[in-house]
């Protein structure tokens, strides 16, 4: 009984991490660097100092509510896609109901609360593709399958330096990327609100798992390498995740150097 147990929880553990956990690392990571780097033009500028990303960046966000709330069938009530609230600090807002007797719309929370990196990640995908000449030669190497932490890396870094090439930084329609991807990638994290629904549905990914692991062990079937051969298509996905970060890391660093001599006392 014992090791049957432990091979479910590692089979578990393994599917979990290796697919959905991308979402919850980039996701956090993304999350403080938006944290940090408002509270910069909080401190210097105000609200309104977070308006010249939000007015592109939150339309994606919520659009990207809209999108798999439709998907996973979740009933919306209300959309406001860009309403700048300067008391409450709302920039816009989806409220959607589900039905709790629907697995499906239950385990669509999952989606629908991290829909706005899936859509943002869409968008800039959409925005390289029209902008950037050579977005499919630099982004190339992360197509391919890799298999260790430092192959990743390699491929990382050999993207990101097709990307910032000295091509691209002479042509006006790189930089127009490079600010779009700045108001895209600075609204991009889930909201503590949309982090809530996440957790909701990864519970009961995680219940379906079990149930599906469970009946794959009792026939001797590897599941793990079913689900994890999923990895192989989701190098752009990662790739893209990765960039936004570098440039979230970028605006946090640009606004704290910038805005310093602006800070009210």
């Amino acid at each position: 009984m014992l090791p049957f147990l432990f091979t479910l929880s590692k089979a578990l553990a393994i599917q979990l991490f290796g697919v959905l956990g991308i979402f919850f690392v980039f996701g956090y990571i993304l999350s403080k660097l938006q944290e940090w780097t408002q509270n910069n033009y909080y401190r210097a500028i105000g609200w309104k100092g977070i308006l010249w990303t939000a007015w592109l960046g939150t339309p994606v966000h919520e659009l990207g509510h809209v999108f798999f709330a439709k998907l996973f069938r979740h009933k919306i009530t209300h959309i406001s896609l860009f309403r700048p609230n300067a008391e409450t600090g709302n920039l816009g807002h989806v409220d959607h109901s589900f039905n709790r007797f629907s697995m499906y719309q239950r385990i669509g929370n999952f989606f629908v609360g991290a829909a706005p990196m899936l859509f943002g990640a869409a968008v800039l995908i959409v925005l390289l593709y029209f902008l950037v000449p050579n977005a499919k030669e630099a982004f190339r190497p992360l197509a391919v399958e890799q298999t260790t932490p430092l192959a990743i890396l390699i491929s990382l870094k050999t993207t990101l330096l097709k990307l910032f090439s000295v091509a691209n930084l002479k042509s006006w329609q790189f930089w127009l990327f490079l600010y779009f991807s700045f108001c895209v990638a600075s609204h991009i994290s889930p909201s503590k609100r949309d982090q809530m629904n996440m957790w909701r549905g990864f519970a009961w990914l995680i219940a379906i798992l079990i149930i599906i692991n469970l009946i794959a062990l009792s026939f001797q079937i590897n599941l793990t390498n079913y689900i994890i051969n999923v990895n192989r298509y989701l190098g752009l996905i990662f790739g893209i995740f990765t960039y936004a970060l570098t440039i979230s890391f970028l605006h946090f660093i640009l606004s704290a150097i910038i805005l310093k001599p602006f800070e009210k006392k």
